[in-house]
């Protein structure tokens, strides 16, 4: 064995040497601690033991309620997410009721804006009614003679019925009437993409009863039974209007609010009757109207002042008013052209004869201008002007011409005619009308006295009202009016009138 095994050996050996004693030593320190267990330190082991088993039990629960607390938060989530999405589409639902009732209440609100629907229907024609019913009381004083009962002199003012006699003495009479009620029919027809309208209109005022009796319409006796007459029937397509209706030479907006039938009727451009009138609006501010009308020639005799119609007419009389509207009211601007024409057989008008003409012309100007913001307040004129028209102003207070028997001829007659009425609230329930109209007849000054002595030659006017609606639908007016009549021989009358009346409109 070399050195180095030698060494080795060795080194072995001392290892050995040390572990061994170590081995014993551990073995009875072992035997000695078993041997030296008291009873105390057995009963702690066992309370470790048992703490141990707590520990675990508890740590078991803890992971369970770790474990079932996730479960709850997972459910929670689950549930936050459903709750979230169930108010996302509730709030959708809500937004979506809430547009439609915005676009119910939107609806709600145009069609409360909007009319009811008026009329009934026919087929495919609406038709509505309308009118007034008026009663009407009037104390009538004539300076030089009375009027003849159940005429139209005593229902409204008429003033060429105002009597002119020199020797007449005064006169009073007291009148009740219903005549004036007025009804209309309304219609409208919808036929291939066009608006076909009508309109009819009538009342009981004008229809003539000169004899007193039931069947003509004209007791005041008995049953006051009067005719229903026609005062309008025409029907409109598009741009053009056919039957009957106010003269186009006629600005009815000027008409003041009376209780008489017509007002300062001497100034007063007033006709009704068949035409065809055509409609062109030029702009935004104004309208043409133009058209073809009626003929008729009123005539008087030289020494005669009764009208006659002779009904030889020819040519239609031809009529154009431009209406132009602004902010501060309305302008009308109007003529016309005619032939007036009659038949004689050299000594008296008759319906077959020689032919006699003379020609008809005029121009009217009318207006109604607004006083205050509200348009509650206006200012109303007219001012007409021409030859051969009579027919046409003031109820035909003056002839269209005069037919003079020794020449075979016609005369002209010349007109002027004016009226104003100031229309002024005092409430919101009263308001007051100032109104007045003159008329002015001219003749050839060739004519003698004889020939046109008892003929028209002036009348005017004044009159004043005030007027209460208690109601919409009811006006209760009273009025009074003083107005002359001029004849060419210097005769001359007057009438002082005070009226009552009250009106429902439907």
């Amino acid at each position: 064995m070399n050195k180095q095994g030698v060494k080795l050996a060795a080194a072995l050996l001392g290892a050995t040497a040390l572990v061994a004693p170590q081995a014993v030593f551990a073995k009875h320190a072992h035997k000695h601690t078993a041997a030296a267990k008291s009873k105390h330190e057995v009963e702690l082991e066992a309370r470790l033991a048992k703490l141990e088993a707590e520990v675990a039990e508890m740590h078991d629960a803890a992971m369970q309620a770790k474990g079932a607390r996730a479960e709850a938060d997972a459910g929670a989530q689950v549930a936050l997410a459903q709750a979230q999405a169930q108010a996302a589409a509730a709030t959708a639902s809500a937004q979506v009721a809430t547009a439609k009732a915005t676009e119910t209440a939107t609806k709600l609100a145009a069609l409360e804006k909007k009319p009811a629907p008026e009329g009934m229907r026919s087929g495919a024609t609406t038709i509505k009614l309308g009118g007034y019913l008026k009663l009407e009381a009037a104390n009538s004083h004539f300076s030089n003679g009375p009027v003849t009962t159940n005429t139209l002199g005593r229902d409204f003012y008429l003033p060429s019925t105002i009597p002119t006699t020199v020797s007449g003495h005064p006169a009073t009479s007291t009148d009740f009437s219903a005549k004036q009620a007025r009804f209309w029919l309304n219609l409208e027809t919808q036929v291939s993409g066009h608006t076909v309208k009508g309109y009819v209109e009538a009342d009981f005022q004008v229809t003539a009863s000169a004899v007193q009796n039931v069947t003509a319409g004209g007791s005041q006796r008995t049953t006051n039974g009067y005719t229903l007459g026609l005062r309008r029937a025409y029907m409109t397509v598009d741009r053009f209007t056919f039957g009957q209706d106010w003269t186009t030479f006629q600005y009815v907006a000027a008409l003041p609010e009376s209780t008489d039938y017509v007002g300062p009727t001497e100034g007063t451009v007033f006709v009704r009757q068949p035409q065809v009138r055509y409609s062109a609006p030029l702009s935004k501010n104004a309208v043409l109207h133009v058209a073809i009308e009626n003929p008729e020639s009123a005539l008087t005799t030289a020494g005669s002042p009764t009208l006659a119609e002779n009904g030889t007419d020819r040519m239609p009389d031809l009529t154009a008013r431009l209406v132009l509207t602004g902010a501060h009211g309305e302008l009308s601007l109007a003529g016309l052209l005619r032939q007036v024409r009659a038949e004689s057989t050299g000594s008296a008008l008759t319906n077959a004869g020689t032919g006699l003409t003379a020609t008809g012309i005029g121009g009217s100007v009318a207006g109604k201008f607004w006083l205050n913001r509200d348009k509650t307040a206006d200012l109303r004129f007219m001012a007409t002007y021409g030859q051969n028209i009579g027919r046409y102003v003031g109820l035909n207070f003056a002839p269209d011409a005069i037919y003079l028997p020794t020449t075979n001829t016609l005369s002209d007659v010349k007109v002027f005619a004016a009226m104003t009425a100031l229309h002024l609230p005092l409430t919101a329930k009263t308001r007051v009308n100032l109104m007045a109209g003159i008329q002015n007849v001219s003749y050839d000054a060739a004519l003698t006295a004889a020939q046109n002595g008892t003929f028209n030659k002036k009348a005017w006017s004044l009159a004043a009202n005030l007027f209460y609606s208690p109601v919409k639908p009811i006006d209760l007016g009273i009025e009074y009016r003083h107005g002359e009549r001029d004849l060419v021989n210097g005769a001359s009358g007057t009438l002082d009138r005070v009226e009552l009346a009250a009106k429902y409109s439907f």
